[in-house]
């Protein structure tokens, strides 16, 4: 741990300290264990996020966006009824700023971003790219969409073809998309997208199963990096990796924002990430967005049930707010509730969210929020 410990003297680099007993049954592997003599208990805070500015036309305009997956039954395989996996989100992101789209496993964040990529078909909705709409079936705006807007995908090992070297994985879609005239050409580029997310040329040479799964990971940055995107969607790209590990890859998509004024489509179900790394956030419950605004508002001050039961669950050391436990499992998408589609597990539904779906409602501090009881 030498060469990335701060405390570290000349013996760290040349001998391997014994385990040294701490306690009365306690021993770590160090030199010089315990605190540095004079220096005060060290505390963690976190490090605010620089102030952004927004621009006045967003990057990305989602609205009303909708991917329904039918049902088939019978000999004919005929259509019964469709799977509800996004069913009405709409979404607005700015240039250089990050949005963070939160929820429980199967609630549709994933859908959302493969449909912006058209990797699923869009069954309604609009979406526009600075202004512009981009038609479902446009196969030449699609293409001119995609080296605007690339992916990172949440497994590193699965994203990327282990029968290609890292060279050829990070040049196949600069040849694709026409960054790069021939892979002679777009060799230098390579070497400088490697060096960009912390790793060394001769990585260009090796295969995918080579690297550990942090190391994967940059590789998948550095792929979608390499045809100069103004958006990446990120699929919760640190959820499969160590925790530390995690706040290497936080820290490398932070500095790259900062550097490159990326904006990133940031999808998890960690809150801590959110409150990291994200300006604006979205809670998406069944295929619906159930409230969104700035994080520090959202946060601090959730005015959905759904948003303050997922706050409630964050573990905290120092204690936190009461825990709002929920009753039930999520209903399936194919077979939403009537009214409120949170109202079965919600403890403050009233007869109102039995009846209609409440619509996305503004609130003070830029809030919007879908919730009968903050009429």
């Amino acid at each position: 741990f030498a060469a990335r410990c701060e405390r570290r003297q000349p013996v760290c680099e040349t001998e391997a300290p014994g385990l040294m007993p701490v306690g009365d049954e306690g021993g770590v592997r160090c030199h010089f264990p315990g605190p540095r003599p004079g220096s005060a208990a060290v505390e963690i805070l976190p490090v605010p996020l620089p102030a952004l500015p927004v621009a006045a036309r967003p990057l990305l305009e989602i609205e009303a966006l909708k991917v329904h997956f039918p049902i088939r039954k019978g000999f004919l395989q005929r259509v019964c009824g469709h799977v509800r996996a996004v069913d009405g989100v709409s979404l607005e992101l700015s240039p250089g700023r990050t949005l963070a789209l939160v929820g429980e496993s199967g609630c549709g964040k994933t859908t959302v971003a493969k449909a912006l990529m058209q990797l699923l078909p869009r069954s309604g909705g609009e979406v526009r790219w600075q202004g512009t709409l981009i038609e479902a079936k446009d196969k030449r705006q699609i293409q001119a969409l995609r080296r605007k807007m690339q992916m990172v995908f949440q497994d590193p090992f699965a994203s990327l073809n282990p029968r290609m070297r890292v060279g050829d994985i990070l040049l196949e879609g600069m040849l694709a998309l026409g960054v790069a005239a021939s892979a002679e050409a777009g060799r230098p580029a390579c070497v400088a997208l490697l060096e960009q997310v912390g790793m060394k040329a001769e990585a260009l040479e090796r295969y995918p199963h080579e690297f550990s799964g942090g190391q994967r990971q940059r590789i998948a940055i550095a792929r979608a990096l390499a045809v100069a995107p103004q958006l990446l969607l990120c699929d919760e790209p640190t959820s499969a990796l160590d925790v530390s590990v995690q706040a290497q890859i936080l820290n490398l998509l932070r500095d790259l924002q900062a550097e490159l004024k990326v904006a990133y489509l940031f999808i998890t179900h960690n809150f801590a990430v959110v409150e990291y790394l994200a300006q604006e956030v979205a809670v998406m419950y069944l295929g619906r967005v159930v409230e969104q605004g700035p994080v520090e508002q959202v946060l601090t001050a959730p005015a959905h049930p759904y948003t303050e039961a997922l706050l409630s669950a964050v573990p905290r050391i120092s204690g936190g707010r009461p825990i709002l436990r929920l009753q039930g499992e999520t209903p399936s998408p194919a077979h939403p509730p009537e009214g409120c589609h949170f109202h079965p597990r919600c403890p403050k539904a009233l007869e109102q969210c039995r009846n209609a779906y409440p619509p996305l409602r503004p609130l003070p501090g830029g809030v919007q929020v879908a919730c009968h009881l903050a009429c």
